[in-house]
């Protein structure tokens, strides 16, 4: 990791590259999501498309998680597990990928409704999106994190959903996971550090339809709520600058999200 969490001009242009990739293997990877596709089918799949890309799974065998990619339906919020599950109309799945690209990372993340959803999925993942470009719009060098966590968190529970507490954003760079966390809440521990122009960070709000509540399941990796209800995750890899933030998981295509 650069000195401070702070990237040079270099690594900067380097992580654009990564996050470019990233940010085309998750487009063609969400139109997998289709009703009868077996989740391990779609992780197998994300594989050959970041090497087609030129890059490699930055997540696969990081810390021993035996995937390509996240893939984490309904409940499931993060770090689920490509198997044999066979998805359904109207699952939510999380789709979380990262490439690493000559040493660098782009983390990107975004929900799929498969084939179609209810109306309250759909607001679920439209407040999550949004919640996301807020605390995008606050990462600005000179304000702290917790101005990203009041701007997610705000949004959140200003619409009835939960902002999980136990995972959070990051720094991302040379390394899936660099300091500092981004908390998608106000902290009043962590979140009084200042930005700087020049970190790069991922932003990812973890949204619940009910209580933020979360276990842990027995493979050790999938993190699902409590009460079984639904969730949805975007993220965004982000460059600090003294102005506007710069998304670096953007392709050359119009936004997802």
């Amino acid at each position: 990791m650069a000195r401070s969490g702070l990237k040079s001009l270099e690594e900067i242009q380097a992580m654009r590259e990564a996050g470019a990739v990233a940010a085309r293997v998750l487009r063609e990877s969400a139109l997998l999501v289709v009703p009868g596709a077996r989740t391990i089918e779609i992780d197998q799949e994300v594989g050959r498309l970041i090497s087609r890309h030129g890059g490699v799974s930055a997540f696969y065998r990081y810390r021993d998680f035996p995937g390509q990619c996240c893939l984490s339906v309904n409940e499931a919020i993060i770090h689920g597990i490509g198997n044999q599950r066979v998805l359904r109309f109207g699952d939510l799945v999380k789709l979380d990928v990262g490439v690493r690209l000559n040493g660098f990372i782009g983390d990107v993340a975004m929900t799929v409704a498969c084939g179609g959803c209810t109306p309250k999925a759909q607001k679920l993942m439209d407040v999550t999106i949004a919640a996301l470009h807020r605390g995008i719009n606050a990462a600005r060098a000179g304000n702290s994190l917790n101005d990203i966590g009041r701007a997610v968190q705000s949004l959140v529970e200003g619409n009835g959903f939960g902002v999980v507490r136990e995972f959070c954003g990051h720094g991302v760079g040379r390394s899936v996971h660099e300091e500092p966390q981004v908390p998608n809440y106000v902290d009043r521990d962590r979140g009084h550090k200042k930005l700087k122009a020049g970190m790069t960070i991922a932003i990812e709000p973890m949204v619940t339809e009910g209580s933020p509540t979360i276990e842990l399941l027995d493979d050790k990796w999938t993190v699902v709520t409590r009460d079984g209800k639904l969730s949805a995750h975007f993220e965004h890899t982000v460059l600090v600058t003294e102005g506007e933030p710069e998304i670096l998981t953007r392709d050359s295509l119009p936004p997802l999200y």
